[in-house]
């Protein structure tokens, strides 16, 4: 009741605004002026996890597709590695498939719709991104296309950093890509394109985690609380103190690491979309929200050189690996 799906072209205007900013601290039950500080979030697409925000006040198209900064952690990046990588490793002859791989599913990610279809991401898709990654940052040419689906999704790519996993970038689009084209560009959007932290280098590459969120399931809700925590992400549309439109996002997994309820969620995300005037019940009705389910899969670096060292042997690729110093 009060729902409507959106599919085809509609999900494809979903394209938003930025989201990710430092952690807030929120009330145990906020009253109408809801957390307090002002938004931070960047123009782009988002992403969310442990810590995270995403948040948006507008969107920046590149190409066709406009993007959304993503999650957002505790402070900055981590310090880099104490010694830099010099033995290199080229990935364009590699298979992509998941053997020697225990990457983890984070809670609450559900690629079931109704009948329990099975779940389109996958760990070879985390070990595509990190292939792109390393290519990128070592200056070989970009891995061959992979052997997982191209069928298109709107999709997130966040990186994580150290023991604490730190965010350390987060980036995608609510506009449908397909998987091959999308986490290529996405992969190096949030890792060298995150306004909030500096391009990512070589040295961080032994303590990076990789998530790829892929999201689904959109409906359209009458009521601004009409989705469940740990289980929906959210997508909002509201009108500033200047009359101006705003969109901001948060991943499903953000309101439940971070313990929130659904008016602490709602105004944090007010806030990341930039809203600074108190916020009314009434205000909070006045918006347009859009929820939606993910699939997520994450793997550490440690799983992605498990799984190149199998296939190094088993294809006989001539370049070494890279050293491995997970968490030096």
């Amino acid at each position: 009741m009060g729902r409507k799906r959106c599919v085809g072209a509609d999900c494809s205007k979903m394209a938003a605004g930025c989201c990710g900013v430092k952690k807030q601290k929120l009330s145990g039950s906020p009253g109408s002026g809801g957390p307090g500080g002002t938004a931070s979030g960047v123009a782009g697409s988002g992403h969310c996890g442990s810590d995270l925000g995403i948040g948006s006040s507008s969107a920046v198209a590149a190409g066709n597709v406009n993007r959304v900064n993503g999650l957002n952690g505790l402070g900055g990046p981590g310090s880099s590695s104490s010694s830099s990588n010099s033995n290199t490793l080229s990935p364009s002859s590699v298979s992509y498939n998941s053997t020697a791989l225990s990457p983890h599913l984070s809670p609450g990610s559900s690629g079931s719709g109704s009948g329990g279809r099975k779940m389109v991401v996958s760990a070879e898709m985390c070990c595509f991104c990190f292939d792109v990654l390393y290519c990128h940052l070592y200056g070989y040419q970009p891995p061959r296309t992979p052997r997982f689906t191209n069928d298109p999704y709107p999709l997130f790519v966040t990186w994580k950093i150290g023991r604490d996993k730190r965010l350390r970038g987060c980036i995608g689009t609510f506009s449908a890509m397909n998987l091959h084209s999308g986490l290529r560009e996405y992969t190096l959007t949030s890792a060298l394109k995150d306004s909030r932290f500096p391009p990512m280098t070589r040295d961080e590459l032994p303590r990076l985690f990789c998530s790829v969120s892929l999201l689904t399931n959109f409906e359209d809700v009458g009521d601004y609380l009409d989705w469940e925590v740990g289980v929906h992400g959210i997508r909002i549309e509201f009108f500033n103190e200047k009359g101006s439109k705003r969109t901001a996002t948060y991943l499903p997994e953000v309101a439940k690491e971070q313990g929130w309820d659904h008016i602490q969620t709602i105004d944090s995300l007010l806030r990341k979309g930039g809203y600074k005037a108190p916020i009314t019940n009434d205000f909070r009705k006045s918006i347009k929200l859009t929820r939606y389910r993910s699939e997520k899969m994450t793997m550490s670096y440690a799983e992605y050189i498990a799984h190149r060292q199998h296939h190094h042997y088993q294809n006989g690729i001539g370049h070494p690996l890279p050293p491995y110093n997970h968490y030096s």
